[in-house]
């Protein structure tokens, strides 16, 4: 039996310097690819970052509601400058979480940027100013921001 304990101490030890030694490197890879769905799509698809916002359309001290119009105002005015190629608009339902704990359901906007990782330290606070201009002209608590890698062809 004393062969078997210190046969599994050996295999424990192994696998555990294998996992910290393997991990960062894994981890690593997967923070600087792009998903690709298959090899070809790899080859065709280049390094994106897909950012994607999600705005509120009810107002905390309960004025009017956001409207298309005024949505859209704000896209022009705010977005469209620092983004001039192109971003894409969704209309949805949104639920979330509010400041005193009360799930509140209001109509959303996504709005879904797409742009190269060569790019991602120079558009960061672009969308920061962003999400900054729409909670103070709309009085919102908060604007999500979600990313992620992306493999894109045009």
């Amino acid at each position: 039996m004393p062969f078997l304990t210190t046969r599994t101490r050996i295999a424990t030890a192994t696998a555990g310097v294998l996992l910290a030694v393997g991990a960062p490197g894994a981890y690593a890879t997967l923070a600087d690819e792009a998903p690709a769905a298959s090899p070809s799509a790899a080859a065709r698809g280049k390094a994106y970052v897909e950012t994607r916002l999600f705005f509120g359309t009810e107002r905390p001290d309960g004025g009017p509601d956001v409207t298309d119009k005024q949505f859209m105002g704000f896209i022009d005015r705010e977005v469209t400058r620092s983004f001039p190629s192109g971003l894409t608009i969704q209309e949805g339902r949104g639920q979330y979480r509010d400041a005193n704990g009360v799930i509140e359901r209001e109509r959303s906007y996504e709005l879904i940027l797409l742009y190269p990782t060569s790019e991602a330290k120079k558009r960061d606070p672009q969308i920061e100013r962003i999400r900054t201009a729409y909670e103070r002209a709309f009085g919102q608590e908060s604007v999500a921001r979600l990313e992620d890698r992306a493999s894109v062809d045009f």
